[in-house]
């Protein structure tokens, strides 16, 4: 049970740690994947911990595992890593050394959190740097994107390694047998933008995966890629930059509608509402790192806190780890043959 047990950091995000029980509580009420209390461990104040649950019916059988230190959302990740030995986010990433789970739950501060799980628990045999990677659901066709913000300083092989992590992902998940590898760049031609991103594309067109060439902004909503790789940089301002747009769209359309009595009827405005609300997606896999790591928003409610346990539960219920490592192996295996 304890290698399929998910490690939640109860003490990370705005709403903390209310919001992150209630979406514990939410995931064990799923009607699809539902998990069993003992599935989810619970990591940060004991005494917070058990206050909450004094007021809210008691706890149905977490299990609860102490830390005394919680990182803030504003703190340096690399000195409050140094400092708060015994941290929740640092208490989570124990836990998978020790055995004691296979996945962790983050909804703090991303830094620490990409940090405690890189120092912690290592990559990946064959990974260079782990990647951010999102999946978006706008189109109703899943696009996944990394890197969103673990490595701003990346090199042309770390993005051929996101287009090959990318791709196993959307197999082992989405059941997308061959995925259609994008860069994301300003222009289709591969001449275009900057020195990094010419030089990934030579490599991403010489690499074997299903890769498609440049991809633009827009092309992200038009379905043009399974898999749009990126630098952290750029992929964590693209990513913050949907979300506000997105949040503001659907603001001014609830808005409009109310203004002219428009007669449009719940279900659709929950259906646009879903497809635009980053809880609806839970979180981002940490790819690339030696155990399954979930990062989430930090202003995450309970659904989102219980969409982001779930997406761990499927990730290490697909093995996508291992099958990380294979890809890798097979692709550097391939390499070495052509040379």
């Amino acid at each position: 049970m304890t290698k399929s047990r998910i490690a939640l950091d109860v003490m990370g995000g705005d709403h903390a740690p209310g919001a992150l029980l209630e979406g514990a509580l939410l995931a064990t009420k799923r009607e699809e994947r539902a998990l069993s209390p003992d599935s989810i461990l619970l990591v940060g104040d004991e005494v917070a911990i058990q206050a909450w649950f004094d007021a809210n019916g008691g706890n149905p059988g977490f299990p609860v595992q102490h830390a005394s230190e919680v990182i803030e959302m504003d703190e340096s990740p690399a000195k409050a890593l140094r400092a708060k030995r015994d941290s929740s986010i640092g208490g989570c990433v124990k836990a998978i050394r020790a055995g004691d789970a296979g996945a962790l739950v983050c909804m703090g501060n991303t830094g620490a959190c990409v940090g405690a799980s890189t120092l912690g628990l290592g990559t990946l045999e064959g990974v260079r740097r782990p990647g951010i990677a999102i999946t978006l659901r706008m189109t109703g066709h899943p696009v996944t994107m990394l890197d969103m913000g673990a490595n701003i300083a990346s090199k042309p092989e770390h993005l051929l390694q996101y287009g090959v992590m990318g791709s196993v992902f959307m197999r082992d998940l989405f059941d997308v047998k061959e995925a259609r590898v994008g860069l994301l760049n300003i222009g289709e031609e591969p001449s275009k933008g900057t020195d990094l991103c010419k030089d990934s594309h030579a490599l991403l067109a010489d690499s074997g995966l299903n890769f498609v060439g440049n991809v633009e902004g827009p092309d992200i909503f038009r379905s043009a890629a399974d898999v749009v790789v990126t630098d952290g940089y750029t992929g964590n301002i693209t990513l913050k930059l949907m979300e506000g747009l997105s949040g503001f769209l659907m603001k001014t359309v609830v808005t409009e509608i109310q203004a002219h009595k428009a007669d449009w009827s719940g279900d659709v405005i929950g259906a646009l509402q879903r497809n635009t609300d980053y809880s609806e997606y839970g979180g981002a896999l940490l790819l690339g790192v030696n155990g399954t790591v979930v990062i989430g928003h930090g202003r995450s409610d309970g659904t989102a806190v219980s969409n982001a346990l779930d997406l761990a539960g499927r990730a290490l219920q697909a093995d996508v780890n291992a099958h990380i490592v294979e890809g890798c192996a097979a692709f550097a295996s391939g390499k070495e043959s052509a040379s």
